[in-house]
């Protein structure tokens, strides 16, 4: 994977469609094209976040959910489209939940593009703080045309 790093708020907004409050990516620290790995830093005010401190498992499936469309966005520059494409959700498989971050802590996802038909794409992600891995899922991603 060849390391780049988008870590400003501006420079992210240029890969995802996403905006405040529901931006769950802060950086991308690694691309190759079919892989790419994306930083959460978890904070008080994500608009995930439960009583208790911790992000809901629906914000961890969000966070993988644009971390796919980081990647995606990270492609549309490399070919020079003037904007991130628009994916939408078509199917959590096999989302399983070991341990739901907390503030103050740091999720590195990693994320692979497999199998594409038409505008359709299978991605899978891994989620992790630290060497721990808290979170997994296969998506099926529908870029719109």
């Amino acid at each position: 994977m060849k390391s780049i790093k988008f870590a400003s708020a501006d420079a992210i907004k240029r890969l995802i469609p996403q905006r405040e409050p529901f931006i769950m990516v802060d950086e991308i620290e690694a691309t190759d094209g079919t892989h790419a790995v994306s930083a959460l830093t978890i904070r008080s005010d994500n608009y995930f976040m439960l009583p208790d401190g911790t992000i809901s498992e629906t914000g961890l499936i969000e966070h993988i959910a644009q971390s796919c469309s980081a990647l995606m966005g990270c492609l549309a520059l490399d070919q020079h489209l003037s904007a991130p494409p628009v994916g939408l959700i078509g199917e959590v498989k096999r989302f399983e939940c070991m341990h739901r971050p907390q503030t103050g802590e740091k999720v590195f996802t990693t994320i692979e593009f497999g199998f594409t038909y038409g505008n359709v794409t299978i991605a899978t992600g891994e989620s992790r703080v630290d060497d721990e891995l808290i979170a997994k899922s296969q998506l099926k991603i529908f870029m719109q045309q």
